[in-house]
């Protein structure tokens, strides 16, 4: 059964939220708010954690992951940037955008595109997601729950953890968050191709 975490949206209880980053150092997998949607989450070394996702969300080997990271400097440990790409990626973070980029050697094999060798980066503007970030001190392997079949992203804790009682390991809910999935933007063939839209403004890359 998932463990339930009940956090404050805007003052997240450190030693909920310290609870949390150690279930994930223990192999957790959990589903938490973002400022998008609710999202599953494990560590980058998680295997096990890795294969759920796959799991639940029935993804094929193309599907591009996302990392997560509390900042930019976490973010640009895990890809690759040039002087222009990092002006237009800085610019829009914090924020709902889903960057796909080509990955440096810290990113596991298993989480690239199996060609293009890529991984999709985003920063959060959320208050809980941020601070359990920065507890952990380390990216969330992520994807966004949409369950197979469904179209729209689960919104509310207490129904992904009743529907997903046996496939996590806990559930953390701050209450409201996004309904909207991130826009995504592709710098992998050099200039910017919005691939989805979404919750964050798309004309900036367009």
């Amino acid at each position: 059964m998932a463990k339930y975490f009940d956090v404050h949206p805007e003052s997240p209880q450190p030693r909920t939220i310290s609870t949390v980053a150690d279930s994930l150092r223990s192999g957790a997998l959990i589903a938490y708010p973002t400022d998008s949607c609710f999202a599953l989450g494990c560590r980058l070394d998680n295997r096990d954690g890795l294969e759920r996702i796959r799991s639940i969300r029935r993804l094929d080997e193309r599907h591009h992951f996302t990392l997560m990271c509390e900042d930019f400097a976490q973010l640009g440990q895990f890809v690759q940037l040039d002087n222009n790409v990092f002006r237009a990626v800085k610019a829009a973070t914090p924020g709902s955008y889903t960057f796909i980029l080509p990955a440096t050697k810290e990113v596991p094999r298993r989480l690239m595109h199996p060609k293009k060798k890529t991984v999709g980066v985003r920063i959060p503007d959320h208050t809980v997601t941020r601070a359990l970030l920065a507890e952990l001190g380390e990216p969330l392997v992520s994807s966004t729950l949409v369950l197979p079949g469904e179209d729209e992203p689960m919104t509310q804790g207490w129904e992904i953890k009743e529907r997903l009682d046996h496939a996590l390991d806990a559930v953390v809910d701050s209450g409201d968050c996004g309904t909207e999935m991130t826009t995504v933007v592709d710098f992998s063939g050099g200039g910017p191709e919005v691939v989805r839209r979404g919750a964050g403004d798309p004309t900036r890359f367009e």
